[in-house]
């Protein structure tokens, strides 16, 4: 027999379901993302490590052109931080961040799914303070209008393309609260 969705303990299960679904497409979205980008930087790197080898082999057209790509240290710093925070949502969704299971084995289900809701509870803190600051220093860069040295990249891109994953980080990590609660309810961790 089926049970029906007011059966089922927790808060709201089958909305959070719903949300489920919706935040991991949004999450899988920017992690594909960042993995472009990051892959993106790696062949940038390559280039401009095998243009720096050459420079001054070849003394005929085109190839007399070789060199490194200019401002590759400042694109690669950005795109990384970039990179990094479109990975965050993705691995606070799947339960990514590193658990110490040696003490947990012993735990009864119940027990170890109220301390993945207590861990839970200090991500979505963490997310949310360090994604505030974040936006503070994105605010300040803009202000200032600081740039990069050598290309004159304004050094608030990096800021603005981390923002937006470290914010999408703690939507995450307060949807993973919300998915605690109703395992909590539920007695067992789906995993």
């Amino acid at each position: 027999m089926a049970r029906d969705a007011e059966s089922i303990p927790g808060l709201a299960p089958g909305l959070e379901a719903g949300v489920g679904r919706i935040v991991r497409a949004i999450t899988a979205t920017l992690a594909l993302l960042g993995g472009l980008l990051l892959l993106a930087l790696v062949v940038m790197t390559v280039v401009s490590i095998t243009g720096r080898a050459l420079v001054g082999v070849f003394d005929f057209f085109p190839f007399d052109r070789l060199g490194p790509v200019p401002g590759d240290f400042e694109l690669v710093s950005a795109g990384c931080a970039v990179a990094v925070s479109a990975f965050l949502p993705w691995c606070q969704l799947n339960r990514g961040h590193v658990t110490v299971d040696v003490f947990l084995t012993r735990l009864g289900d119940r027990t170890k799914a109220a301390l993945t809701l207590v861990g839970n509870v200090l991500m979505t803190g963490a997310a949310v303070l360090i994604a505030w600051r974040l936006q503070l220093g994105l605010v300040d860069k803009l202000s200032y209008n600081e740039t990069t040295m050598i290309l004159q990249m304004p050094v608030w891109y990096g800021y603005a393309g981390a923002a937006v994953g470290l914010w999408v980080f703690a939507a995450t990590s307060l949807y993973t609260v919300w998915r605690s609660i109703n395992e909590v309810a539920a007695g067992r961790e789906d995993r």
